[in-house]
């Protein structure tokens, strides 16, 4: 599953766009009419055109590329410039460049029909030739797409074969259920623009993307803005607005006073500001479940070694109190809900119901007493403006001070943070605040969880996890398939792999001069699903 590693952590994390979100989709196609009475509407009952949208944003992005992106800004970014093939909201799909799929009898081949008359941004046409070069980038290990280890069922590889231009057919080597959940990752790339380079990720071709979304690419200047104009023959309906620009904003506080003198109409706030920008009476406060996790990292790699041993994982836990930290960093019970479980409430087969190591000072002493670590220093690397993960740090540093154990705080900026988490190779840091959205199939978590995968950033391995995932995501019978995925849950929270803190809420401030908001459809990660629904009244 695309990682899309947020809010307490901006990262890509883990994308991962799989999601069922918040807000519910009526229609089933992405090209439907709005038919809103809004009082700003046309007399006609349409809503009007023109205008722009200024999204505030907190870091550069990464990379414009869907095979690649995975924090937080890309994502968003991307998802204004690549059209996906289709949604999934409450459970209910909402078709965009594809038109259907539908599995055959043995669930071993599933059909995707594509929208007749698709365009790329550049005006070529976007064809199955161009799905099947996205599936077949992403298995190219020389490609390391990140979206590759989803596409690996039972060690063999899914394969994607053109039948003609609006047609394309998936060969699944074995039955899996979390297929559907893989496939609605995938925002196509043109063919015509990748074809011949050798390393795409690199390409220079990513500083100009071409996509099929709303918005076309006009302009990036580093550590200011990104701008998007209007996509005209965009395949569901000319967008309302003219263009869309991300601020980029790396002061939280700053971009607080932007947000509240106009100069950026939409962001997301912290729950610490959340009073003060609803106080203004100018902004739609849409407060929504992201399916995210909020957790204390333990870097097993580290260059002391210290977090290797499970019993000090153990103790580290024992000296912290969720509650406590759920006070600190989200300063209300109401924005997230006390977590266990690495899988989250949206997901399929939760259960919160684990092993929790925590509000046991006592016992911490002695693990740590016992296991020579008492008096132990350990790094912890922050994104400096996070109020969260900075709540986070400071907690830690005084709770794990109280048992004998020292905490350097070292802050960097969110880019910075954000290259250092998701480097496979940094040891010089133990302990991080991250966060995750991996969508609703469990099958998804995997590549956090099993050995050497390049998001596992705990470094954990164990071998009965892996295999269990490996059956999990095989095993056709659901009764069967949730008892493996309870198990998974059990081991890894067992094995204090990481410190669930909360099932955190996300706050998205919205100037009240727009409007389509319920139609543009709240989204994880990315914010709305559809830009191209929202208007300036």
């Amino acid at each position: 599953m695309r990682k899309y590693f947020s809010g307490v952590i901006i990262l890509a994390l883990l994308t991962m766009l799989v999601s069922a979100c918040s807000g519910g989709s009526s229609g089933d196609s992405a090209s439907s009419t709005d038919t809103s009475s809004d009082a700003s509407q046309t007399s006609s009952g349409q809503p009007k055109d023109g205008g722009n949208l200024i999204i505030g944003v907190a870091a550069d992005p990464v990379i414009l590329n869907p095979n690649y992106a995975g924090d937080r800004v890309s994502l968003t970014i991307d998802q204004a410039l690549y059209a996906p093939l289709f949604q999934v909201n409450n459970g209910k799909k909402t078709f965009y460049l594809a038109d259907s799929l539908e599995p055959s009898a043995d669930n071993l081949t599933y059909t995707m029909k594509l929208k007749s008359g698709l365009t790329w941004h550049d005006g070529e046409k976007l064809t199955a030739d161009d799905v099947v070069f996205t599936i077949d980038k992403i298995l190219d290990e020389k490609q390391n797409s990140m979206l590759r280890g989803n596409f690996i069922i039972g060690g063999k590889p899914i394969k994607a074969v053109k039948v003609d231009d609006t047609t394309v057919e998936f060969k699944l080597p074995q039955v899996s259920p979390a297929f559907e959940a893989t496939l609605v990752q995938v925002s196509p790339i043109p063919k015509h623009i990748f074809e011949n380079e050798a390393d795409i990720e690199k390409s220079p071709k990513n500083n100009t993307p071409v996509g099929s979304g709303p918005f076309k690419f006009k302009e990036y200047k580093t550590g200011e803005y990104v701008t998007l104009d209007r996509f005209d023959n965009y395949f569901g309906g000319k967008p309302h607005l003219d263009s869309v620009t991300y601020r980029i904003s790396k002061d939280a506080n700053a971009s607080n006073l932007a947000l509240q003198n106009g100069e950026i109409n939409m962001k997301y706030v912290d729950p610490q500001d959340a009073a003060t920008i609803e106080a203004t009476g100018n902004f739609d406060m849409k407060n929504y479940s992201e399916g995210r996790l909020s957790y204390l990292l333990f870097n097993e790699k580290s260059d002391t070694g210290l977090l290797a041993k499970k019993e000090v994982r153990e103790a580290l836990s024992y000296a912290l109190n969720r509650e406590e930290l759920i006070q600190v960093a989200y300063t209300s019970p109401d924005y997230a809900d006390p977590a266990k479980s690495f899988v989250t409430p949206d997901g399929l087969y939760h259960d919160n119901n684990v092993t929790t190591y925590d509000n046991d000072v006592n016992k911490a002493k002695e693990l740590l007493q016992a296991n020579g670590a008492s008096g132990m220093k350990l790094r912890f690397i922050v994104s400096g403006g996070n109020k969260a993960q900075e709540a986070i740090s400071l907690y830690v540093q005084q709770k794990l001070k109280e048992v004998g154990v020292n905490v350097e705080i070292q802050s960097m900026d969110a880019s910075a943070f954000g290259d250092k988490f998701t480097d496979p190779n940094a040891s010089d840091y133990e302990l991080a605040a991250g966060g995750y959205i991996m969508g609703f199939d469990p099958d998804a978590y995997s590549i956090l969880y099993t050995t050497g995968s390049d998001s596992n950033y705990n470094h954990y391995s164990n071998k009965e996890v892996d295999e269990l995932f490996k059956q999990g995501a095989g095993e056709a019978d659901t009764t069967k398939r949730g008892e493996i995925y309870k198990k998974l849950q059990e081991t890894i929270a067992s094995d204090a792999v990481i410190y669930p803190i909360a099932y955190t809420k996300t706050i998205v401030a919205v100037d009240k001069k727009y409007g389509g908001l319920d139609e543009a459809v709240l989204k994880p990660v990315v914010i709305f699903e559809d830009l191209s629904k929202l208007y300036l009244k």
